[in-house]
């Protein structure tokens, strides 16, 4: 299938200094300081003396950029973590340096969220409450059980909802600054084809990682101390120390907090480095490697036989798939066109197709914000798991033919109309297509962790309490 332009490839799978807001935190810890001061002022003279009794209500840990991250949103951090750990049976590392590795992290996010807000960048309330009820669908409960069960675990549902909402951003971030700028040459799909022949029987491996991240532009003396870093882990997990529990306290990588588990990866989606490293380990070996990112501590937790269709992306037999033929209509949310607007248009764009007022090429070069526009809204063949998930549910419910209701996904609203349906084999292009995904898997977890390091070093970062043991 041919290569779609940037645009339309939308729907499909695939850093700069915030501005500084003059005094942001000071207004801030001025807010905070103030309440008990305005607390006693309320209860008149008699009440001095009890001012001696008078806790504060909150305290700053550290400033990013333009911001405050206060004490209170870090226990917050800590207990949800902690929930989650417990749940998946994780081991729960020291005290002082959980919550040294959960500061890290918030500064982190608070840093991609206020580039995420320059951006423009937004997750709506509507788009926010079907994400909720999906986890809570894939939980098996309704929204009031699921609601209850937050509550049960000691977290407010309110605060849940923030949380996802800003992990949706976080992902349509990522996916704006990192993914959406790996390129893949023809020549790396020739050389990645060509080193890679099909096996009778495709393995796939499942390893975890600790991550000692080294910062751009490190000194000889910042990486001698995070080498040591790097080696005390290493100690600790000769000493019989359990992995998860090790990677919660040292590991710098997203995936520390789940005890570092990459999870089941055919070699081809994995990178080089840790493949080469662990080629002749068995479960339960340990590797440790330097990469430009830093020093990785990786542990073979085991190796399977790899599912049906799980790689093939050269050799061996060709299976036969259902592609099929489809437009759309995209409109997109933004500062101007809010999601009520964009799903009363299409909406308006449905009743027209279907009073035959107007054809769906029309519709689509006048109101597709997609660069399909120009062809009519045509995505041309579409195979299995080329589009985002919502788009692919609602398309594979059409007959030929038919036309959606608006379908919302990450990247705006859409209408779907179905053309036509094949069954055929996997041709050569698409065995193409499949290693040029292959490639940009392995490039954007690279991408991605060089992305975050950046970011992270560019950062104003100041910290007001030894939560991260500095002072």
């Amino acid at each position: 299938m041919k290569q779609q332009s940037s645009s339309a490839t939308a729907i499909r799978r695939s850093p700069r200094q915030p501005r500084r807001a003059p005094g942001g935190w000071l207004l801030a810890a001025a807010a905070i300081l103030a309440l008990p001061a305005v607390h006693a002022q309320t209860q008149g003279p008699a009440a001095a003396p009890a001012r001696q009794n008078v806790q504060a209500v909150d305290s700053i840990v550290a400033v990013v950029n333009n911001e405050v991250i206060t004490n209170r949103e870090l226990e917050d951090r800590i207990k949800m973590v902690e929930a989650r750990m417990r749940s998946q049976n994780v081991a729960m590392p020291p005290r002082a340096e959980f919550r040294k590795q959960l500061l890290e992290r918030l500064i982190v996010d608070r840093a991609q969220m206020q580039l995420a807000k320059e951006s423009g960048i937004r997750v709506d309330d509507q788009m926010l409450d079907r994400a909720v009820a999906g986890i809570a669908e894939q939980n098996k409960m309704n929204m009031q059980e699921f609601r209850n069960q937050l509550e049960r675990d000691g977290m407010s549902f309110a605060r849940f909802r923030e949380d996802i909402r800003e992990e949706i951003t976080l992902q349509r971030l990522r996916e704006r600054e990192v993914d959406s700028k790996i390129q893949i040459s023809e020549s790396e799909i020739d050389n990645f084809m060509a080193e890679s022949p099909a096996t009778a029987e495709p393995t796939e491996l499942n390893i975890a990682q600790i991550l000692i991240r080294i910062p751009e532009n490190a000194s000889p003396e910042q990486i001698s101390q995070r080498r040591e870093r790097a080696e005390q882990a290493v100690q600790q997990l000769k000493g019989g120390a359990d992995f998860a529990k090790v990677a919660a306290t040292f590991s710098d990588s997203a995936d520390a907090l789940r005890g570092g588990e990459i999870g089941w990866r055919t070699p081809d989606r994995l990178p080089e480095l840790f493949v080469d490293s662990m080629a002749k380990s068995k479960p339960g070996d340990i590797a440790a490697v330097k990469s430009a990112n830093g020093f990785h501590i990786l542990k073979l937790l085991g190796t399977r036989k790899a599912e049906a269709g799980t790689s093939g992306t050269s050799g061996g037999s060709v299976p036969a798939v259902v592609q099929t033929r489809a437009r759309h209509i995209l409109i997109k949310v933004n500062q101007v066109v809010s999601s009520t607007d964009a799903r009363r248009k299409l909406a308006e764009v449905r009743e027209r197709l279907a009073n035959k007022a107007a054809t769906f090429e029309e519709m689509a070069r006048l109101y597709s914000n997609d660069s399909t526009a120009s062809r009519g809204g045509d995505l041309g063949w579409v195979y299995p798991g080329d589009t985002v998930p919502e788009f692919e549910r609602a398309m594979n419910a059409l007959q030929p033919g038919d036309i959606s209701e608006p379908i919302e996904s990450q990247f705006g609203f859409h209408l779907i109309q179905v053309m036509e349906r094949k069954r055929d084999d996997v041709s050569k292009e698409r065995q193409r297509q499949a290693a040029r995904q292959v490639l940009r898997e392995r490039k954007a977890a690279e991408a991605q962790e060089e992305w975050l390091r950046q970011l992270r070093d560019r950062a104003y970062v100041e910290y007001r309490d030894d939560a991260d043991g500095r002072r």
